[in-house]
């Protein structure tokens, strides 16, 4: 009967022991569960929503093929201390701007700041005097139509046609004025 007796205690240590077995690797499971949905949610966090890529390879825009003119928003960089304080300081600035400045600004600086395309440096007076000389009506025909010279070429309204030709008028006047 002792033999029977060591049976019975053998098979309750096995019992016991395999129980904490069984629990030990319930916790150890439940622990690997949780760190994994710990993991995954710091990763879902982290990435892109599903159209994200799509809106940052989007175009900047489309080809007008409508013929209809063009809305062109003003590139003048303000700094901040010198920005008026109210509702639309856009339109506060765009209207206390020299529109000469402006234009210059948006479109004339490209060639007339680096002297690309044998464009007079805006501020030269030793390129601007000749030209100067000639008149101002001429500037205006030479920037508005376009020209081609000995020292470069001056593209009608600089390439930039949906410019008015009191815009273009109002760009060589300031260019002129900083010129002399």
């Amino acid at each position: 009967m002792d033999n029977h007796q060591s049976n019975a205690e053998q098979d309750a240590v096995f019992v016991r022991n395999f129980g904490l077995v069984l629990v030990l690797l319930t916790v150890i499971g439940i622990g690997v569960y949780a760190l994994a949905n710990f993991v995954y949610s710091g990763f879902l966090v982290t990435q892109d929503a599903p159209n994200a890529a799509a809106e940052r390879t989007a175009p900047v825009g489309t080809a007008n093929t409508s013929g209809a003119p063009i809305a062109v928003a003003s590139t003048l960089a303000v700094p901040a201390s010198a920005a008026p304080a109210s509702a639309a300081p856009a339109a506060a600035v765009a209207e206390s701007a020299n529109p000469g400045q402006t234009t210059y600004d948006g479109a004339c600086f490209a060639c007339h700041a680096t002297g690309a395309g044998g464009a007079p440096k805006m501020g030269d007076v030793a390129a601007w005097t000749p030209r100067i000389a000639q008149g101002k009506e001429v500037l205006y025909t030479h920037a508005i139509n376009g020209y081609v010279g000995k020292a470069g070429m001056m593209p009608a309204k600089g390439g930039r046609p949906d410019m008015s030709d009191d815009a273009i008028k109002a760009a060589i006047d300031y260019m002129v004025s900083k010129s002399q």
